[in-house]
């Protein structure tokens, strides 16, 4: 025992000993902070949980608002929102002048936000294998039809300012726009177009925009923008104003193949482009929330 009581004496034993708690100390806290951790992990995965179903919720719940446009009740609801645009996209909503001012964010948030061009990209990439499948002929009559407005050219920056579609259709304000030229090219068309160029396909762009009015301006910002080498622009002259736009494109159409044109494709960001008569053999609908043509 001498030893042992030697070495407590002179303080080794206590040292080492007081050593040891403090190791057991440190090691408690550890397991302590690491329970804490867990805990607080746990919170935020429930608090993360609850949030998911309270927006799920929400976006399903119908909450009606006074609207700052006329004071009267509106919908705010996203799944609102995103039901009108399927609905418009597939041409079950006919004649409508404006975007319904609760989904103006919704569709801002769509031009802008990735979700347009994402929905473009998609669809050229089809167009494009369906031109990979098609045979030509050798006779110089195999034709494809591409509308010019938000199909070709880009107007976002016009609607823009005009709320991406919340305010009425301002024809004074629009032909000021597109007689300045400086539409810009939406790509997806733009590499879409210059495919059927290589391939050989005679394209022809039919517009709406008034042909006195519009042809030079429109001529230039498509070149500029890089639109070469299509076989005729076509707009509308003095003797189809008044038409509707399905009821115009139709007949320059049934021209076409009275010419003796094969009609591949069409694309057309309005349903207008795409119906009636002499539409082709297939037709592709581009996205357009801003705006309804009949």
């Amino acid at each position: 025992m001498f030893p042992f009581v030697w070495l407590y004496k002179h303080g080794i034993c206590s040292c080492q000993r007081n050593h040891s708690l403090l190791i057991h100390a440190k090691f408690r806290s550890l397991l302590i902070l690491k329970h804490r951790n867990k805990m607080k992990n746990q919170r935020e995965t429930l608090m993360c949980s609850l949030l998911f179903v309270v927006l799920m919720m929400v976006m399903s719940t119908k909450v009606y608002a006074h609207s700052q446009y006329g004071g009267r009740l509106v919908e705010l609801s996203l799944s609102y929102c995103l039901s009108w645009r399927l609905a418009e996209e597939t041409g079950n909503i006919q004649g409508w002048r404006t975007v319904p001012i609760q989904c103006l964010l919704d569709v801002e948030v769509y031009m802008l936000g990735g979700q347009y061009a994402s929905d473009l990209n998609l669809i050229v990439d089809q167009i494009s294998s369906y031109v990979d499948e098609i045979i030509m002929s050798d006779d110089g009559l195999d034709a494809w039809i591409l509308d010019i407005d938000d199909t070709c050219l880009s107007n976002i920056f016009y609607y823009k300012g005009k709320r991406f579609g919340g305010d009425p259709y301002d024809p004074q304000a629009f032909k000021e726009w597109a007689s300045r030229g400086i539409c810009r090219a939406i790509p997806p068309i733009l590499r879409l177009f210059q495919k059927l160029i290589d391939r050989g396909f005679k394209v022809f762009l039919i517009s709406g925009r008034d042909e006195t009015t519009f042809e030079q301006p429109t001529l230039h910002n498509l070149h500029f923008q890089g639109f070469f080498g299509f076989e005729r622009l076509i707009l509308r002259s003095e003797a189809y104003k008044g038409q509707s736009g399905m009821v115009y494109k139709s007949e320059m159409r049934r021209k076409l193949v009275e010419e003796g044109y094969r009609i591949w494709g069409n694309v057309g960001d309005q349903w207008s482009d795409l119906r009636g008569q002499f539409v082709g053999n297939r037709t592709f609908k581009l996205p357009n929330p801003m705006y309804f043509v009949p």
